[in-house]
């Protein structure tokens, strides 16, 4: 593994335990690329409010990343930040804010993320303005495409690049537009975005409600791609958190093998999650890897790794070593 100082701390010092684990993933990660296989990653939480692209869009320049699933809120939260970022107002002790502080907050228009206020009018409307052009025009042409390509068509527009308020190098939209990489965003609907899409469809000003094209279709085109992928090439999983952004993509697989009756398709070759969810309480998310396997995702010697922590800390760890920093 190339070494660089970020590499070189981590495999001195991140022995044991949960640390231990985030090594030998991020090995087991780079030994998966090396012997020819690609990676779907998966987008939970509030990453792109983290800002995990000052590390993804790396990882996907870099053909460490193949394809993306993730929630409705991480696909446009990262553009959010590429045109307002000096707008956005961090709050460290976000933890002592009264129901008075944050009434106040919304009175300002600025929409809380934990310890980080999205603004609304530089953020939201912005994008809502870029985007609500393309949804008219391509329902006015009787077109329809996936939430995450109407997005790539205004990062190609170049639109957006007069807001531009950090690198767009550290933007991980900008960099999968660049590449076209597939990305699949289940639940689209549930994201701001997909609010403004419903309220433009209410209004008349979209007559078609499938310009924007559904999760079922999502499935479909997965399901293809997998099928195609997995020809020539071990498709590994790498789920940040968890929720629908990893439970929807994964099942492409039992779908394939018992609703299509295709048992020549294999199963995921890698798997790592990062979690905080307790597996006690009968969550998905928390279930530990072996799990996977009764649902006929995961095989017995698939490479499968659960690091229990924070995945604002550990992902861009593991991209570090997995990228040679």
């Amino acid at each position: 593994m190339p070494s660089g100082e970020i590499s070189k701390f981590l495999k001195h010092h991140f022995r044991h335990f949960n640390a231990a684990t985030l090594v030998e993933a991020a090995e087991a990660y780079r030994a998966h690329l090396e012997q020819g296989g690609v990676m779907m990653v998966t987008l939970a939480g509030a990453m792109s409010t983290a800002e995990l692209g000052l590390s993804l869009a790396e990882m996907i320049r870099q053909d460490k990343v193949h394809a993306i699933s993730c929630t409705g809120a991480n696909l446009e939260e990262d553009l959010f930040n590429l045109v307002a970022h000096n707008h956005y107002e961090r709050i460290p002790n976000w933890r002592e804010l009264t129901a008075q502080d944050e009434q106040r907050l919304l009175e300002r228009h600025l929409n809380r993320v934990t310890d980080t206020c999205i603004p609304e009018m530089e953020a939201m409307r912005r994008l809502e303005a870029a985007l609500l052009e393309e949804w008219e025009a391509a329902d006015r042409a009787g077109e329809r495409y996936f939430p995450h390509e109407f997005l790539y068509r205004i990062i190609r527009s170049g639109k957006l690049e007069p807001y531009y308020q950090i690198d767009p190098k550290d933007s991980w939209m900008v960099a999968a537009a660049e590449k076209n990489l597939p990305i699949v965003v289940p639940g689209w609907e549930d994201s701001t975005t997909g609010n403004m899409y419903a309220g433009h469809c209410l209004n008349g000003h979209i007559k078609n409600v499938h310009t924007v094209r559904t999760g079922i279709e999502y499935m479909m085109m997965l399901a293809e791609w997998y099928v195609e992928t997995s020809k020539q090439h071990s498709i590994g999983f790498f789920q940040i958190g968890g929720g629908i952004a990893g439970d929807f993509p994964i099942c492409v697989v039992p779908m394939l093998h018992q609703d299509m009756q295709r048992p020549d398709i294999p199963v995921w070759g890698y798997f790592c999650q990062i979690s905080d969810s307790t597996t006690s309480y009968g969550s998905y998310s928390g279930a530990v890897p072996n799990e996977k396997i009764t649902w006929g995702k995961l095989a017995v010697d698939t490479p499968k790794f659960i690091i229990e922590s924070d995945a604002s800390i550990v992902a861009p760890l593991m991209f570090a070593l997995v990228l040679g920093w």
